[in-house]
């Protein structure tokens, strides 16, 4: 019988500023999609006008400037496609509170410009924190992108600037070293193995190598083992284990 396909959507967002209350807004979204641990290619991946000022403190972060977003589409003509994507999904992001209620902020936004019933992210998907997964991993600990990338291995050498894609891309690649790994992000590879959790690249064994010598003990070393040994059993009061392991295989010798 085969497994359910679990599909995740690694998702991450740019913006005008840190907080929606006051009016800021999502000018990027990426979202990577994996089903059963694997990266698929199908991604989600729009720049968004805003039609409002971007923070200077945020586009010093993303590099993101008005002058580039003039002639990207504005949210409302994102917003369904988006929904599409991720209904039904579970969706991996890092510090979710903060990604969840720019979406939600623009939901509601949309809502009210259509007269229709706000979408919500808790209502469309479930959603996993790795910023509290990290937290609960690594007490105590650095837990920023950046910090788990170090811890994991993972090469963000591209990360000079944010972007949602990309962040995306390398959150992805973090959350599977975070849960168990991967031994290869490629699809349908004949050599690969997956149990729901993690995929194997299986390595075949050399049989065609030569036998190991052994080396076996001479009888000084052998007599300076057993004077050890007794040394020990007098201390123990006769209660040392080896001893009596010794004597049982000594007709093997």
């Amino acid at each position: 019988m085969n497994k359910p396909t679990t599909r995740q959507i690694v998702l991450d967002t740019e913006t005008t500023g840190l907080e929606p209350r006051q009016g800021h807004r999502i000018i990027e979204i990426g979202c990577v999609e994996l089903l059963n641990r694997k990266l698929t290619s199908n991604n989600f991946h729009q720049y968004i006008n805003p039609e409002r000022e971007i923070d200077a403190g945020a586009q010093e972060v993303h590099g993101i400037t008005l002058e580039f977003l003039a002639d990207k589409p504005v949210m409302a003509n994102v917003v369904e496609d988006f929904v599409a994507y991720i209904r039904g999904a579970e969706l991996v992001i890092h510090n979710a509170p903060f990604d969840v209620g720019f979406l939600n902020h623009e939901f509601l936004i949309h809502a009210k410009a259509t007269g229709s019933k706000p979408y919500k992210i808790e209502e469309l998907c479930t959603v996993l924190d790795t910023l509290a997964l990290a937290r609960s991993m690594h007490p105590g600990q650095k837990n920023s992108l950046d910090a788990l990338c170090k811890r994991y291995d993972i090469d963000n050498t591209q990360r000079t600037l944010h972007g949602a894609l990309l962040d995306a891309e390398i959150l992805a690649d973090t959350y599977l070293a975070m849960t168990g790994g991967q031994g290869s992000l490629s699809l349908g590879a004949d050599d690969e193995q997956s149990n729901g959790f993690t995929t194997v690249k299986q390595t075949k064994v050399k049989t065609d190598r030569p036998a190991l010598k052994v080396i076996y003990a001479n009888d000084e070393e052998l007599n300076l083992h057993h004077k050890c040994l007794n040394d020990l059993d007098k201390a123990s009061g006769g209660q040392c284990i080896w001893n009596s392991t010794e004597d049982s295989g000594a007709e093997l010798h």
